[in-house]
């Protein structure tokens, strides 16, 4: 189910009338079927593939806690290596076969593909590494393993969060899963001014970038390098626009039950440096990344070139789990390669970033901005070749000056959504609204309502962050 449909639209109202009629012991029994529901209206049957990762993790996680010892870790590794698996045989399968394939023709040799058509389940990285987090913190004692199947059912489904994030710990959604909520008219407001926000950001800004984006990339040498540049500025937008505003109608939601789960997002394109950015970009995803594979390869308590390396694998491993393509694989390592040469440079010129805007603070976020919206270039190509195109349309001469009318209103778009950051730099709607004055906040949903009746996208396009 899309939060952009109507669908949702009907589907949400209901599951909040009945959350607060009901009594609470009754309520992980409605969320349990909100949830499956809400999944089930993409493609039913791989809501068995959730239920196996669900029963596996909650297993593990309780012989984990009974056993001591080596056994616990070996349960740990056969609890990790399942989700591992099952997440390797949807994703990367079809990646796997590509690469044996070449691997054999470099030697001569004639591979026999094994074509089995596999289709990735929706948000089936999310589920893995949110139900994966439980079973370490269990393993390393920070977690008590939950008895109750129905709401560790519920922390792995939980409808909001459960196709794209923001990935959670069982620590924060578990408790918030068990506690009773009241009908607040808090909780109701700030949860639709947060839907709201979210639906402006992706149907009216984000969907409208996509028709510019998709032409450009399609055939980037037919274009003129300001039409690429264009291009490429625009999906920095349209990505972040798109996933920003998945998360803000996720955190929307789960507000009007009473429920708080994380921000994702906070202006990444406000960030200094590229460790700043990923301090607010996919902040869920970047956390799970510091602290269960840097941590654990050794983090910052290692020498110099260890850590570098540490750095390297940690961003590689992370392009590889959005998709299954040497392209993500370059697009995580150039972040690493970018991350490090900041690190590089500020640790041989003695050189900090202070806080608070000056000239030369704006100067950086320029920079970052400029560097990751080079390197998306990667993340948004189908292939090397397509990635190679754009950045020769990008830099082809004589660079044209010309302004088409879709060029204008990718510009306009841009603009906006770098007007909104600056407003809600290091806040988030519903905060920064409820602070300001009422002329400028009625005067703001004003805006964004007639965004989104007047200028939505006339084609509905999925999130996506849907295909991780």
């Amino acid at each position: 189910m899309l939060f952009n449909s109507l669908h949702f639209l009907f589907f949400l109202p209901v599951v909040v009338f009945l959350y607060y009629v009901l009594a609470h012991k009754y309520r992980w029994i409605l969320i349990f079927v909100a949830s499956c529901y809400f999944y089930m209206a993409f493609v039913p049957q791989y809501i068995l593939i959730l239920f196996l990762i669900i029963l596996i993790d909650y297993v593990s996680a309780l012989t984990i806690e009974q056993v001591k010892g080596r056994l616990k870790l070996f349960y740990l590794v056969a609890s990790l290596t399942a989700n591992i698996a099952l997440l390797a045989f949807f994703k990367y399968f079809g990646f796997l076969n590509d690469n044996l394939e070449l691997v054999f023709r470099l030697f001569g040799e004639e591979y026999h593909r094994v074509n089995l058509n596999i289709i990735l389940p929706i948000g089936l990285s999310f589920h893995t590494f949110q139900s994966m987090s439980y079973t370490i913190e269990v393993y390393r004692g920070n977690q008590k393993a939950e008895t109750h199947l129905g709401y560790f059912a519920n922390y792995v489904l939980f409808f909001p969060q459960m196709v794209a994030g923001p990935i959670e710990r069982y620590a924060t959604l578990g408790k918030e899963l068990k506690e009773t909520h009241r009908p607040l008219y808090k909780n109701f407001a700030d949860g639709f001014k947060l839907i709201l926000f979210g639906l402006f950001v992706k149907m009216t800004v984000a969907d409208n970038l996509a028709p510019v984006v998709n032409e450009v990339y399609k055939d980037p040498l037919s274009h003129s390098p300001l039409q690429a540049l264009t291009a490429m500025f625009a999906f920095s937008f349209q990505i972040y626009a798109d996933f920003y505003g998945y998360s803000t109608i996720a955190v929307g939601a789960a507000r009007m039950l009473g429920i708080s789960i994380m921000d994702n997002f906070k202006t990444p394109y406000l960030a200094k440096s590229v460790t700043e950015f990923w301090n607010r970009w996919h902040i869920s995803l970047s956390s799970w990344f510091r602290e269960y594979l840097y941590i654990s390869l050794g983090g910052n308590r290692v020498s110099l070139p260890r850590w570098s390396i540490n750095i390297m694998i940690v961003f590689m491993v992370s392009g590889l789990w959005h998709g299954a393509n040497w392209t993500f694989v370059v697009w995580g390592a150039l972040h690493g390669l970018m991350l490090l040469l900041e690190k590089y440079f500020s640790k041989i010129f003695n050189f900090k970033i202070r806080e608070g805007w000056s000239i030369f603070n704006a100067l950086l976020c320029l920079k970052t901005f400029l560097i990751t919206s080079f390197i998306w270039i990667f993340f948004r190509a189908e292939n090397f070749d397509k990635a190679e195109q754009m950045i020769r349309a990008i830099f082809a001469v004589p660079l044209n000056f010309t302004l088409t009318h879709n060029m204008k209103v990718t510009g306009l778009l841009i603009v906006v959504m770098g007007l909104l950051d600056l407003f809600l730099y290091n806040s988030r709607f519903d905060l920064k609204i409820n602070r300001s004055p009422v002329y400028l906040r009625w005067g703001l949903y004003a805006v964004l309502i007639f965004g989104l009746m007047a200028l939505s996208g006339t084609q509905k396009y999925a999130f996506i962050y849907f295909q991780f």
